[in-house]
C-alpha cells in the first residue's frame, strides 16, 4: 500500500495549499470514511469542471496545480482528490476508462468531433479494506444545468457515473477501462488523447479560456 500512499510531483500533498485546503473540507472530523466523503465533495464542487483546461504539460495534473487554477476536467480532480486522501494517510490511486457521451455540451463534442471521451478519471479510494471508486468530477452548478443529479460518495459504494440523466435518457457509459495506476501515467494520457483527437493536438499546447459552463448557457 505505500505507493498509493506517497508524496509525489502529482500527489504534492505537503504543499501548503492542499494543507490549508484540507483543514477546511475536514475541520476535526477523524472518521477514515467520512473525511473521504467531505474531501470528495469539497473536490467536486470547488473545481469546477472544464473539459477545455486539458494541458499537456506533466504540471497540470498535479494536485496543487489543479487547486490554484479553481477548475479543471476529470484527471486533474481525481488526482487531487487522491493527494488529499494520502494526506490523511487513506491510501488512493487513479483510475482510467475510455467513456461514450460524457458530460458535455454540444459544442464540445463538435470541438471533439466524438462523443468517445479517451482517458477519463476517477479516484480509487481505500477503505474498510476494500477499493471503492469516486468520481469527483461534475460539480453539482453544471450537472443542474446537464439535467443531472450530482454523483454521491458515501465511502462505502462504487460512484464512478451518471447512466441516465433527469429525464431517464441514457448519458454515459463505460467502453475500456485502462486499469488503476499509483502515479498519472503522462505518457499514456498524450498518446491516447492524441490518437483519438489528432485534429486538437496542436490546440493542447495552451491553456484554453473557454468553459462548459458558457457552452451550455450559450445553447439552453
Amino acid at each position: 500500500m505505500h505507493k498509493y500512499l506517497v508524496d509525489s510531483s502529482y500527489y504534492d500533498y505537503n504543499s501548503s495549499q492542499l494543507i490549508d485546503y484540507a483543514k477546511q473540507l475536514v475541520g476535526a472530523e477523524t472518521d477514515p470514511i467520512n473525511i473521504a466523503v467531505l474531501l470528495y465533495k469539497g473536490v467536486r464542487d470547488d473545481i469546477k469542471y472544464n473539459a477545455y483546461t486539458f494541458e499537456t504539460s506533466a504540471e497540470s495534473i498535479s494536485a496543487t496545480y489543479c487547486l490554484n487554477q479553481g477548475e479543471s476536467y476529470c484527471i486533474p480532480k481525481a488526482v487531487l482528490l487522491g493527494a488529499l486522501c494520502r494526506l490523511y494517510k487513506i491510501p488512493a490511486r487513479l483510475g482510467l476508462a475510455d467513456v461514450r457521451n460524457h458530460l458535455a455540451s454540444p459544442q464540445f463534442l463538435e470541438y471533439l468531433k466524438s462523443d468517445i471521451f479517451v482517458m477519463h478519471g476517477y479516484t480509487d479510494i481505500f477503505l474498510e479494506g476494500k477499493w471503492v471508486k469516486a468520481t469527483p468530477a461534475f460539480d453539482t452548478g453544471l450537472c443542474q444545468l446537464m439535467n443531472l443529479e450530482a454523483l454521491d460518495f458515501n465511502g462505502r459504494e462504487d460512484s464512478i457515473f451518471h447512466e441516465f440523466d433527469n429525464s431517464g435518457e441514457r448519458h454515459m457509459e463505460y467502453l475500456k477501462d485502462h486499469g488503476h495506476f499509483a502515479e498519472p501515467p503522462h505518457a499514456l494520457i498524450l498518446q491516447s488523447v492524441a490518437e483519438a483527437y489528432p485534429h486538437l493536438v496542436g490546440d493542447f499546447s495552451k491553456k484554453s479560456e473557454r468553459s462548459l459552463y458558457q457552452d451550455i448557457q450559450s445553447h439552453s
